[in-house]
């Protein structure tokens, strides 16, 4: 038999015998010390201390997710994501640096937008047409200089009538020249992570078909990948949910005196399942975003629907002809709704097994319960009922947790993953944060605490002696 030695140094015992002798004293003297006696004993974690597990699942019955190459898609490039997750459901070329068109315009589209929730515009603010607006190409509302219309009419004729002259007239609203709106656009691209795009206009033209005296003296072109120009889609309707207000308008009249109105690009609008020449095309739940075309882009599209309470993302890039982006369009979307579901596999304020509490100094109660703060939502494949989730959690260091502490208060994190066959393995982290208010305790009773604290030191390390 083996016996472990424990030495103890004689300041360390000498220090422990004061204290017990003084406990034995009490004892004789007071019953206090067995309400002591009585509190539990709190579990001490420090910082970085990790606890993993795996959610126990019984099989379940899945589709099994076909391969993007069975879609056959006809593009340069195609991706599609879910942006409440993140996820991406299908990549094709989906990194690689394109001219986007006119799909660059959701950028203009965002600022101006993000203009309006800031209170720096109004939608009703009247925009006076500048001389490069006039001069614009392609697709336009022939915009003429000194013309005034509001905020939102030149909005709606460039979300919907891809309006180059409109984009133009709202981009020097908001930072007096297109030049300068520019490097809002590249500023803004940054912060949203878009790692390849770079804008040389508020349109989306070629450098060529620009104003040559408004032309950048940098001989760059407007680039943007499928997966950056996703990214972007993701922002705008997250940030502004109204979007489909001006991208869902089957048409527009800008001005009274116009004889035809301002006709939609997107073919693929829900509401035109009733329109002869669109309902081949017209996608149930699709309500935006963007279409694009040049010569060096090709056919281009980011769309996006939303069914049953999940929205998706699609971007094709570099199709054939018009017609064809659409039909591109419906295969990735398909692809997505028919094969994935978004499910919570965890509520907001749940107690994570195994980390039900923590300990905290200098509390009323040694420890205190603890939850997780948010829900936590995977895309799975259809049919999925079990997911078999793992979780890492790490705390505080215990020091950092001193009573008083307020409800609510982060006490560490636990990360979330999901990998199921056939997709990219998934990650959430969310906080974990004290389930009640913790109250600081009194000072006789934290100096019991202490003392009792030292009693069981002491026998602990008597105990280790034999």
């Amino acid at each position: 038999m083996k016996y472990k030695v424990v030495r103890i140094s004689r300041r360390k015992w000498l220090k422990k015998s004061i204290a017990s002798v003084m406990l034995i004293n009490m004892l004789c003297m007071s019953s206090l010390p067995l309400v002591v006696l009585a509190e539990g004993e709190a579990t001490t974690k420090t910082e970085g201390t990790t606890t993993e597990a795996t959610k126990a699942v019984t099989p379940s019955k899945a589709v099994k997710i076909p391969d993007v190459k069975s879609l056959g898609l006809q593009v340069k490039s195609a991706v599609l994501i879910e942006p409440t997750t993140g996820e991406i459901l299908l990549s094709v070329n989906s990194d690689v640096a394109l001219p986007p068109a006119s799909m660059s315009k959701m950028m203009t589209e965002y600022i101006v937008a993000d203009q309006v929730k800031q209170g720096k515009l109004k939608w009703d603010d009247i925009v006076t047409v500048g001389a490069n607006a006039a001069k614009q190409v392609g697709s336009r509302i022939f915009l003429a200089e000194g013309d005034q219309h509001t905020v939102e009419e030149l909005y709606i004729a460039m979300a919907v009538g891809s309006a180059n002259d409109a984009s133009v007239a709202l981009a020097e609203r908001v930072a007096t020249s297109e030049e300068a709106f520019v490097q809002i656009m590249n500023d803004t691209a940054k912060r949203m992570g878009m790692k390849t795009a770079h804008f040389i206009n508020a349109t989306g033209l070629s450098r060529a078909d620009m104003p040559e005296e408004f032309r950048p003296s940098e001989d760059r072109e407007t680039v943007m990948s499928a997966m950056d120009t996703a990214l972007l889609a993701k922002f705008i309707v997250q940030d502004h949910p109204d979007f489909s207000r001006f991208t869902a308008l089957q048409s527009f009249k800008f001005r009274d005196r116009d004889t035809k109105p301002i006709i939609n690009y997107n073919w693929m609008l829900e509401a035109n399942k009733d329109i002869t020449n669109f309902k081949a095309f017209a996608y149930p739940g699709l309500d935006g975003l963007k279409t694009g075309h040049t010569i060096a882009a090709g056919n281009c599209f980011t769309g996006t629907a939303e069914r049953d309470g999940m929205r998706l993302i699609s971007v094709v890039m570099g199709a054939d002809t018009n017609a064809a982006r659409f039909v591109e369009t419906k295969k990735v979307l398909d692809f997505g709704f028919n094969n994935f579901e978004s499910k919570q596999v965890v509520a907001p304020k749940s107690v994570v097994v195994g980390t039900e509490t923590v300990p905290v100094k200098k509390a009323v109660e040694t420890t205190v319960g603890v939850v997780s703060d948010l829900d936590v939502k995977f895309m799975v494949p259809k049919g999925t009922q079990n997911p078999a989730i793992t979780s890492k959690v790490t705390l505080l260091n215990e020091d950092e947790l001193v009573a008083p502490l307020a409800k609510g208060t982060k006490v560490g994190t636990i990360t979330y993953t999901y990998k199921a066959e056939g997709m990219n393995a998934q990650e959430k982290t969310v906080n974990l944060v004290t389930a009640d208010e913790v109250e600081k305790g009194g000072w006789f009773r934290l100096m019991f605490r202490a003392i009792k604290d030292l009693f069981v030191d002491l026998f602990d390390g008597i105990k280790n002696l034999f």
